[in-house]
């Protein structure tokens, strides 16, 4: 095997596992002190909150998929996926092997598309988007498997621009949106879909999976254990998260619960490896909480950087209630702030359905306006 060596003796390596929102946080904050080395195998970063804004409105792909090349001023990203990490090395795909005083875990989940991608390469993704968009746009009927945000989002984004098409969610817990949340967020999406003709079928499950592929277009019916049919011509998976952990060596693993998150401390260190973080999805301390990746890598940023300066004390992250914003579309929504309760759709619109957040990862990765598709 082949090794990539520290940039400078004097200068600690710090390897990010994973480019998504947790990983290029504790990057950018991390270069300046560290030979900072972010391993992700896609060829960009990937804005998933935008993601179902993407698929029905495609003029957003090109703020979706963002470049990393001025992300660090100092560290470097090498494109490659790490398939064995142990406590101070980290061995990729390639056979390259990284050698480092710092390692963190922040390779995220699993989940299916449109939510997610599961390629490498920007422009075959982008190709699975469009797909996937002109089946959408001839559909009459559209299924959605699952009444979690995902489930829900989609309903919004697809009836926001397509108010004619007939979308039915389906969900096997009685109500949508599972989590310690006020009964009023899950009252006020509900009014809205129902408002806009969406059906939403509850505590149902299926007795087969429909016979097409997610995002093709194929008229279908399907039947659920009640005995009701539902016909639709295209159909999404919303549910299904699974946190990536399988990388990690033997000794490592033992952080790992039965569903694959990995246990941390107060400071986000695995237990018994004092210099090995895990921030984002993956982290059982707020396991699923997309939202808390940025806080928890600022966390374990300063945590490190207290570790190589030697000047102060780390400081332990404290996980926090609930809270969600949905978008219905751009106008549409609701939110739970912790200790705010519930807020209404304006709000949501305002902080995140119209912009998505995109101008704030724009700039972090250092990008001054929409990166440019390539060929257009």
């Amino acid at each position: 095997m082949s090794e990539i060596s520290s940039a400078s003796a004097l200068r600690p390596t710090v390897v990010v596992v994973g480019g998504g929102y947790g990983g290029i946080g504790v990057a950018k904050a991390l270069d300046d002190v560290a030979d900072v080395v972010l391993v992700e195998p896609k060829d960009a970063f990937v804005h998933n909150v935008a993601a179902l804004r993407a698929l029905v409105e495609p003029g957003w792909l090109p703020r979706i998929f963002l470049p990393y090349d001025r992300l660090l001023s100092r560290g470097r990203v090498v494109q490659d996926r790490a398939v064995k990490v142990e406590a101070k090395r980290v061995i990729l795909a390639s056979g390259q092997e990284i050698p480092a005083d710092y390692i963190v875990l922040a390779t995220g989940s699993r989940y299916p598309f449109p939510a997610k991608i599961d390629t490498a390469d920007t422009g075959e993704a982008r190709g699975h988007f469009r797909a996937a968009h002109h089946a959408l746009a001839d559909a009459d009927r559209v299924l959605l498997m699952g009444s979690g945000p995902v489930g829900l989002e989609l309903a919004g984004e697809i009836l926001a621009a397509w108010p004619a098409k007939r979308v039915t969610i389906t969900g096997l817990a009685a109500n949508i949106l599972p989590g310690a949340y006020d009964p009023e967020l899950r009252a006020e999406p509900r009014r809205q879909l129902t408002d806009r003709g969406a059906e939403l079928l509850l505590s149902t499950a299926l007795t087969a999976e429909p016979p097409s592929a997610p995002g093709t277009l194929r008229t279908f019916t399907v039947e659920t254990v009640a005995g009701k049919q539902i016909t639709a011509d295209v159909w999404f998976r919303c549910h299904g998260v699974v946190p990536v952990t399988d990388y990690l060596d033997e000794e490592l693993a033992t952080a790992r619960t039965a569903r694959g998150y990995l246990n941390v401390t107060p400071q986000l260190r695995l237990e018994g490896a004092h210099t090995v973080f895990a921030i984002g999805d993956i982290a059982a301390i707020d396991a699923d909480m997309a939202a808390r990746a940025g806080l928890q890598a600022d966390l374990a940023a300063a945590n490190i950087r207290t570790m190589i300066t030697g000047d102060g004390d780390l400081s332990s992250y404290e996980p926090m209630p609930a809270g969600i914003l949905v978008p219905l579309g751009p106008d549409g929504g609701a939110g739970q702030f912790p200790g705010q309760g519930v807020v209404p759709a304006r709000v949501v619109a305002h902080m995140k359905g119209r912009a998505m957040f995109v101008d704030r990862y724009e700039e972090i990765l250092g990008i001054s306006g929409p990166a440019a598709e390539p060929g257009k």
